[in-house]
């Protein structure tokens, strides 16, 4: 018997005030996990998840560590569970509590960690990014376990993260010592977006990610810019000619041996595109092919950051050695390192005046191309559908969640469904951030559908 929409969807409703509450409370711990931040804080979020779901009824709520590739503890994840009746799937429920850096206090309206509404929105750090994902598993456990008897239902486990935001360091060691606490049929990952707040969306595609730090060299030492400029190549003249040689004139990534793939047959007009992205009158976007493969499946280059004098601090010398970040997203179907291996070359290859260029892996993370047929998927674009009154639609991701290939590897016959309560104007990471509390409400019940259809599958 398929499940009861309505009588699911009252006693949603009855639940998200108190949701709500609990999601307030939670943008209100400034949980950054950023090493640069108290670190106390996180903590105090992992605990308080823990008692979220220890109130909703599931077993063992624990605060467990793992170790990263440095050897420092990682930083505290929850997990919960609930057994699965006999012959029922087990699903994980993964989300993450920690938050990225609020940025500068001026440039928010209201404060960044004192939830604030405005125009049906909840502005806040975390609204959105992602503890709503921690909410929206809650809200749909508070509907459905109160109805479950110990032979109803699927089985349940939460992992709830805590360093997601500066790169998941410790997630694979944990998978490795916690598999059987975290073994599952069905992974439902709620940190991503919806086409937009009327329309919602299934991430079947995400971009890897290639993170490099590159040292450009030409001066033993800083020299007088009036004494020898005109002669004597800075590095900083030497990194910037190296760097505009990474795109061509349309601003495409112009490095040899990178993949390029077409995207969905998705559309976006560049009225929006220019909207979302917002991108000033009078710039033009760059790039070549349609919209959505441009942020989609083609590779993609930022310059993140550069080390060098401030305009402040700026003396009239010629710089000996200037560092940069790269961060590139891959192509779903590439390998990150032969990506790095590319990169690494073209930016020796073209290195000008015959600049020292080192170059340094920081970071890779792994491309994500799901397999959108199966049973699962059919529950889910049924759920999600109803919930919001429209049809799913399977969108890629221009970012990357490198996890995800972690836990395809670990559980290869487990089906991944990458979810979501944002949408385009969320602005995550950024100041601002808000989350859409009519698409939170509908994301919440497109959880419980999805969790009460799958135990009647």
């Amino acid at each position: 018997m398929p499940p009861d929409v309505q009588a699911l969807r009252a006693a949603l409703t009855t639940a998200m005030p108190g949701v709500r509450a609990d999601l307030e409370t939670l943008v209100r711990i400034p949980s950054v996990s950023a090493a640069a931040f108290d670190q106390t804080h996180v903590a105090a979020s992992a605990e308080r998840v823990a008692d979220l779901l220890s109130d909703t009824g599931l077993d063992d709520a624990r605060i467990l560590r793992a170790t990263r590739p440095d050897g420092r503890e990682g930083a505290p994840a929850v997990v919960a569970r609930r057994p699965a009746p006999a012959g029922a799937a087990t699903v994980l429920l993964y989300a993450h509590h920690d938050v990225q850096p609020p940025g500068a206090e001026g440039d928010w309206t209201t404060p960044a960690f004192e939830p604030t509404e405005r125009d049906g929105r909840l502005y806040g750090r975390g609204t959105a990014d992602d503890k709503a994902g921690v909410m929206a598993h809650v809200a749909a456990l508070r509907t459905l376990l109160p109805t479950w008897g110990p032979d109803d239902g699927v089985g349940l486990v939460l992992f709830v993260e805590g360093e997601e935001e500066c790169g998941s360091p410790s997630f694979t060691d944990f998978l490795s010592r916690y598999r059987d606490l975290l073994a599952a049929d069905v992974i439902v990952v709620a940190d991503s977006d919806n086409w937009d707040v009327d329309t919602p969306s299934l991430t079947t595609s995400l971009r890897g990610l290639v993170e490099a730090d590159i040292a450009v060299r030409t001066l033993t030492h800083a020299v007088h810019s009036g004494m020898y400029g005109g002669a004597a190549p800075d590095a900083m003249m030497a990194t910037t000619t190296l760097l505009a040689r990474l795109w061509d004139g349309d601003g495409a990534v112009a490095v040899p041996g990178l993949l390029r793939t077409g995207a969905t047959d998705l559309r976006v007009t560049e009225v929006e595109m220019r909207r979302d992205a917002g991108v000033a009158d009078g710039v033009d976007l760059i790039g070549t092919g349609s919209l959505l493969s441009r942020i989609w499946t083609q590779p993609s280059i930022t310059v993140t950051g550069i080390d060098a004098p401030s305009v402040a601090t700026a003396s009239n010398t010629l710089a000996p050695v200037v560092t940069a970040k790269l961060s590139m997203r891959v192509a779903p179907g590439q390998d990150p390192h032969e990506a790095y291996e590319a990169l690494r070359d073209h930016l020796v290859a073209t290195a000008p005046f015959g600049a020292s260029v080192e170059v340094t892996l920081k970071e890779t993370g792994q491309a994500f191309a799901g397999d959108v047929g199966g049973p699962v998927y059919e529950a889910a674009g049924w759920a999600l559908s109803e919930a919001w009154g429209a049809p799913v639609v399977h969108q890629g991701i221009g970012g990357s969640i490198p996890f995800i290939a972690d836990f395809v590897s670990v559980f290869p016959e487990a089906t991944v469904l990458v979810t979501g309560v944002e949408d385009p104007d969320t602005r995550a990471h950024g100041y601002d951030e808000s989350l859409h509390l009519q698409v939170f409400e509908r994301a919440c019940l497109a959880e419980t559908l999805l969790l009460a259809r799958l135990s009647e599958t």
